[in-house]
């Protein structure tokens, strides 16, 4: 899921900016103590539904409760391992001599210290790769669509599911290869305008006054310039700027889209294969594991950055931001997430070179929608099962039903399954700090499909180049319930993945507004201090229910 959110935030027509103005703050965003943590907060005496993270540590550590260090694996774009507010709260391979070139712990990764990359290779690292729908459509053409109409059809009847994958894929392609080129385009036009732009304000600030001030320009750029600043002089992003800030924020803000948009050339162009080169593996052999190298930071590591932050991010100078789990859990990097889709077999080895190095959580902020591999990697979530790992995933950012739209990899391997095959997936939606509009409008949901909620929306956390940015998405709610996960285990170590579930889902803070219940299982949002409640009273060692199978209630769950 990466990036998806990132430069989205201009939108259609700076929609995002429009949906954050009853929030309008007089206090730069940069500088609200409040904004940065909110995601924190109690809902008993804050009224905003926060995670209660402070409280749930006064809670476990009231019992006596003594915590012990959860490793969480985030397999996401990479990691800045140096970052002053991770730095501290890495996961170091014990059994592994830094820099020595060898494979000290015959795990068949050489240096594996702080975590792996799998999309690496002697030859450098992957940035951008194709669309998993892409690399669909440039496999099964020729197979469906070539040149013997006779063989076209044979191949259709005896191939059904492949042959069903290739149109959705295709009618996927066709549609977003050519949005992602229309709006690269509208992008680039508004950067090329931001001159326009400043030059209208006069060196006013962004006031309704400023503009009602502006005569009608008679040169079209000038025009268009004028009704894009009118369109924005009300949002809390812009409004009330100077027109220095004004123009800062602006080349900030095109800069993000643009990079956003721009790698769309490779990431729809069926002739583009970085994989071979750069990795030098055999995509199709998925037995394959020996492959990467120990890049964990890779070229792009924001989006990873960002959720490692929120899971474990530790307070630094002036910065507060801190991770969820940020007293007890050290960080595992293990890249698996390009610019552009990521790939089964690096899904499926991804976890399960972190449940074998000991990692009890993992977080997946990431999917497609579909998956030609899937079968790969559902094996990897049976064998996390088998072995006690939770594994905590990001429902979505395209305001979908997920059981009609489904985000691989799913833990339902079919949507009309009454329940996931596997009891270690728990599957996340984004929350706000607007009770009236509790779900992220972006936000993915499902009563069965979507376990819980979890604060997603303006979330302040590390970035690379050691600084820290708001980003929002389920990739960053996701990182918030793994953390959660990783405080309850900490703390219970002998909690099994499908308990810490349940615990999460039947202690959530509940809401009726704008159909919220309706959207998980859960109704509501994460409250960590209930949570580790009702673990610890349902749960924890020597009390009732601590059975090798998922309860009555779990089950009665996930149903339909």
């Amino acid at each position: 899921m990466k990036k998806v959110l990132l430069a989205a935030v201009f939108l259609a027509g700076f929609s995002f900016s429009f949906a954050q103005e009853s929030k309008a703050k007089s206090i730069d965003p940069n500088e609200d103590k409040d904004l940065m943590t909110w995601y924190h907060k109690d809902f008993i005496t804050s009224k905003v539904y926060g995670v209660n993270t402070a409280n749930a540590y006064k809670y476990l550590e009231s019992k006596g409760l003594k915590p012990k260090t959860v490793v969480v694996g985030v397999l996401d774009s990479g990691v800045q391992v140096d970052h002053p507010g991770l730095v501290n709260n890495l996961w170091s391979n014990p059994n592994e001599i830094p820099g020595n070139g060898k494979d000290d712990d015959g795990n068949g990764y050489i240096d594996d210290v702080h975590g792996w990359n799998f999309i690496g290779g002697k030859n450098g690292d992957i940035d951008i790769d194709n669309m998993e729908v892409t690399r669909v459509v440039a496999k099964y053409k020729p197979v469906f669509e070539g040149s013997d109409s006779t063989k076209n059809k044979a191949n259709q009847a005896q191939m059904k599911e492949e042959f069903e994958m290739y149109m959705k894929a295709k009618d996927m392609f066709n549609t977003k290869s050519i949005e992602a080129q229309q709006n690269f385009r509208t992008y680039s036009m508004l950067n090329e305008l931001i001159p326009n732009m400043v030059k209208l304000l006069g060196g006013k600030p962004v006031t309704a006054e400023t503009l009602s001030a502006i005569k009608a320009p008679t040169d079209q750029k000038d025009a268009i310039a004028l009704d894009f600043l009118g369109q924005i002089s009300q949002s809390p992003e812009f409004k009330g700027k100077s027109s220095t800030e004004f123009e800062k924020k602006m080349k900030e803000e095109m800069k993000e889209a643009i990079d956003h948009f721009a790698p769309a050339a490779k990431q729809y162009d069926l002739s583009y294969d970085p994989r071979k080169e750069i990795v030098g593996d055999n995509y199709d052999d998925y037995s394959e594991k020996s492959y990467g190298n120990n890049h964990y930071e890779g070229p792009d590591a924001e989006h990873g950055t960002h959720v490692a932050g929120i899971i474990a991010g530790l307070p630094q100078g002036k910065e507060i931001q801190h991770g969820v789990a940020s007293k007890v859990a050290k960080i595992m990097s293990v890249r698996t997430v390009p610019n552009g889709d990521e790939r089964d077999k690096d899904v499926a080895n991804a976890i399960r070179y972190a449940v074998d190095n000991g990692a009890k959580v993992l977080n997946m902020s990431f999917g497609k929608p579909v998956s030609p591999g899937k079968n790969v990697v559902w094996d990897a979530f049976k064998y996390a099962e088998d072995k006690g790992v939770l594994l905590v995933k990001a429902a979505g950012n395209e305001n979908e039903d997920v059981a009609e739209h489904l985000a691989y990899p799913t833990n339902f391997k079919n949507v009309t399954d009454e329940k996931p095959f596997v009891s270690n997936v728990l599957v996340v939606g984004a929350s706000t700090n607007k009770n009236n509009a509790l779900r992220a409008d972006f936000s993915n949901y499902n009563k069965k499909m979507v376990n819980v909620f979890a604060p997603g929306e303006e979330i302040y956390s590390t970035v690379p180049k050691n600084e820290y940015k708001y980003l929002q998405g389920t990739s960053m709610a996701s990182p918030v319930v793994a953390g959660g996960a990783a405080v309850l285990l900490a703390y219970m170590p002998d909690l099994k993945p499908y308990q810490i579930i349940e615990a999460l889902v039947k202690s959530s803070n509940p809401s009726t507004a704008n159909g919220f219940t309706d959207q998980s299982q859960a109704g509501g949002v994460i409250d960590l201090k209930k949570a580790a409640e009702y673990a610890y009273t349902n749960f924890y060692k020597g009390k009732p229910s601590s059975t090798a199978k998922p309860s009555k209630s779990v089950k009665k769950a996930v149903k339909k």
